[in-house]
C-alpha cells in the first residue's frame, strides 16, 4: 500500500481511507486484529519494545492495529496530532482527569454537560481532592470569575446536552490560555464534520464514539485527541496502566461508522432543522431548542462556528413531566432510549433519565425543565417522524 499523506485530502476521503495498513494478504477492507498479544523475533526485540526503544505492538491493552487505525483516522479528521481510544466516552473523560489532575487542583465545567460527567467531577474526582465549579455555558463572565490560580482546565460540551446551547470556543480558549489552563471540548454532538474545536483554539477534544461515530447503536467507545506531547506524557501512561481499552471489534465498527459519517451528519441535520421548525408550530410546545432556528440565542455563533446545526432537537411541553411522559409513551415508531446519534430516531425525558441522578436544584440551574423532551433525529422518512410525534402531542 502506498505511503500517502492523508493530511492533503478532504475529510470525507480521510474518513474512508486514512489509517489502514494493508497486510501481506492485500485485503481491501480493514481487518480485525483479534489478538491479545504479539510475538517478538527474539528476547532483545521484546525488551526494546517494552522499553519503547523500538516501535511495534506489545499487548492489546494499549497497542492494537485495528484500534491504531481508528485512532489515526479520527485524529486526522479532527485536525489533531494524536488520538487515544477508550472503552467508552466516560472512560475517555476519566482518563483525561486521571492524566492531568492531582489533589488540590481545580476544574471549571459547564453545567450543561451529560449528567454522569457532572457526577464524575463532583463525586469521584472530588473525593480525591479535586474541586470543580460549574458555570453557565454561555456566560463568559462566569467562566472568567470561576478560574483560580490552581485551575487545570476548562471543560465543556458544545452544543450542550440537552438544551443545545452554543459556547464560543475561541473566546474560552483565549481565556483559558491567558490563565495558563487547558480548554477541553466534548465534540460528541457535532463530530469533526460539523465543528473543529482545534481550529478554534481547543487543547483537547473528547468523543463518545458510541453516538454519531458509530451511528447505528452497535458499540460503546470513546476517544481523546490532543497534541502528541500531551498524550504521551499524561494520557497514554494512564491507558497503559489503567486498561480502559477499546476492543479491536469495536474499533473496527467505528472505522466503518466514520466512512459514512459525513453523509449521515448532513441527513441528520437537514431533518432536525425541518423538525425543529415544525415543532414551533405545534400546540402544547412552549419552546424549541435548536441552534438552527433564528430565535435561538446563539444562532449567529452557531453559523460562524459550525458548518450545520446538528441532529438533536429538544422542546418543552406545557404540563411538565406528565405531558412529556404521555407524549413519549404515545409514540409507536420512535425508540424510547437515552442513546443518541443513531440512524433510528430516539426520544427521552432528560429530567428522569440522562440527568435523573442530579438533584432537582442542579437540574434547575442547568435549565432542565420537567417538561423537556429530547429527540435525536434519525434517518427515517421525516414525515413519519413528524407523524409519530404528532400522535404523542395529540395525547
Amino acid at each position: 500500500m502506498k505511503d500517502i499523506d492523508w493530511k492533503n485530502y478532504g475529510l470525507e476521503t480521510q474518513a474512508i481511507r486514512a489509517g489502514q495498513r494493508r497486510t501481506h494478504e492485500d485485503e481491501h477492507s480493514l481487518p480485525i486484529f483479534a489478538t491479545s498479544s504479539y510475538v517478538f523475533k527474539n528476547a532483545e526485540e521484546a525488551a526494546l519494545r517494552f522499553t519503547g526503544q523500538k516501535p511495534g505492538n506489545i499487548y492489546s491493552r494499549f497497542t492494537n492495529p485495528t484500534v491504531n487505525a481508528f485512532q489515526e483516522r479520527l485524529a486526522l479528521m479532527e485536525g489533531g496530532e494524536r488520538c487515544l481510544a477508550f472503552a467508552s466516552g466516560m472512560a475517555a473523560i476519566f482518563a483525561v482527569g486521571m492524566g492531568l489532575l492531582k489533589a488540590g487542583d481545580h476544574v471549571v465545567c459547564s453545567r450543561g454537560v451529560f449528567g454522569n460527567t457532572v457526577l464524575l467531577f463532583q463525586n469521584y474526582f472530588g473525593k480525591f481532592g479535586v474541586e470543580t465549579d460549574f458555570v453557565d455555558l454561555i456566560d463568559a463572565d462566569a467562566w472568567e470569575a470561576a478560574i483560580k490560580p490552581n485551575t487545570r482546565f476548562l471543560f465543556l460540551e458544545t452544543p450542550s446536552n440537552p438544551l443545545m446551547e452554543i459556547a464560543d470556543i475561541g473566546l474560552l480558549a483565549k481565556m483559558a490560555h491567558k490563565h495558563g489552563c487547558l480548554l477541553i471540548v466534548d465534540n460528541c454532538f457535532c463530530t469533526p464534520v460539523l465543528q473543529k474545536p482545534f481550529a478554534l483554539g481547543a487543547d483537547i477534544v473528547i468523543h463518545s464514539a458510541t453516538k454519531y461515530i458509530d451511528g447505528q447503536g452497535r458499540c460503546v467507545g470513546g476517544a481523546v485527541i490532543a497534541s502528541n506531547d500531551l498524550i504521551e506524557k499524561s494520557i497514554y501512561p494512564y491507558l497503559r496502566t489503567g486498561g480502559a481499552t477499546m476492543s479491536p471489534f469495536n474499533a473496527w465498527v467505528f472505522l466503518s461508522g466514520l466512512e459514512t459519517l459525513a453523509v449521515r451528519m448532513k441527513a441528520h441535520c437537514d431533518s432536525a432543522f425541518e423538525l425543529a421548525k415544525w415543532l414551533t408550530q405545534c400546540p402544547g410546545v412552549n419552546k424549541v431548542h435548536y441552534p438552527g432556528l433564528p430565535t435561538h440565542p446563539q444562532h449567529e455563533l452557531a453559523l460562524r462556528q459550525q458548518t450545520h446545526f446538528g441532529g438533536i432537537v429538544s422542546f418543552e411541553l406545557q404540563g411538565g413531566k406528565d405531558a412529556a411522559w404521555k407524549l413519549i409513551d404515545a409514540t409507536e415508531m420512535i425508540s424510547i432510549t437515552a442513546n443518541l446519534g443513531d440512524v433510528k430516531t430516539t426520544i427521552t425525558h432528560p429530567a428522569t433519565t440522562t440527568h435523573g441522578r442530579l438533584t432537582p436544584e442542579v437540574r434547575k440551574l442547568a435549565g432542565i425543565d420537567d417538561g423537556l423532551v429530547r429527540v435525536s433525529v434519525g434517518l427515517e422518512n421525516l414525515e413519519d417522524i413528524k407523524g409519530d410525534l404528532a400522535r404523542g402531542l395529540s395525547s
